[in-house]
């Protein structure tokens, strides 16, 4: 009983507050490569729709006309809308470009947990020993907002 209660209690000199310490680094280290994955994707995302643009602009005004390249557009115009309209029942997140961040940065991050050996359990227990007043789950990064009460926390 002694050993459970010792668990869940921190102490001044508790050499637990080294490992959170070492884990909170590592949690630093993967939120900003997964926040530079997501950027990246999502400046991909800008380049492809500029060339997009771009390439039904020289359709448009110099190679065919209006009268061709108006129906390309609005069909083109309804298939994004039904991508967005699509990742919006998959996640039920606003499909925004914050709402696509989001997901994307959640997703990024479990990964790059898994290929790091992040051990998220150990990480949440050592959170609520050393910060009982903060709930459970990761801290709130400054790149992700939960939609959702229950996507607060990581379980792996």
């Amino acid at each position: 009983m002694e050993h459970m209660i010792s668990q869940t209690m921190a102490t001044p000199n508790d050499p637990r507050r080294t490992q959170l310490e070492h884990m909170e680094k590592l949690k630093a280290i993967i939120d900003k490569k997964a926040r530079t994955q997501v950027r990246a994707e999502l400046c991909c995302g800008l380049g492809f729709i500029m060339i997009q643009t771009l390439g039904f602009m020289r359709l448009t005004f110099w190679e065919l006309n209006w009268d061709v390249m108006e129906p390309i557009c609005y069909f083109v115009s309804s298939f994004n809308s039904a991508i967005a309209f699509g990742f919006f029942l998959r996640t039920s997140i606003d499909p925004s470009f914050e709402g696509y961040f989001q997901r994307r940065f959640k997703t990024k991050q479990k990964k790059l947990m898994v290929l790091h050996g992040f051990d998220v359990q150990k990480y949440n227990q050592l959170r609520r020993v050393f910060y009982p007043n903060l709930g459970y789950g990761l801290p709130q990064s400054e790149y992700y907002k939960p939609g959702h009460p229950e996507d607060g926390a990581l379980v792996s």
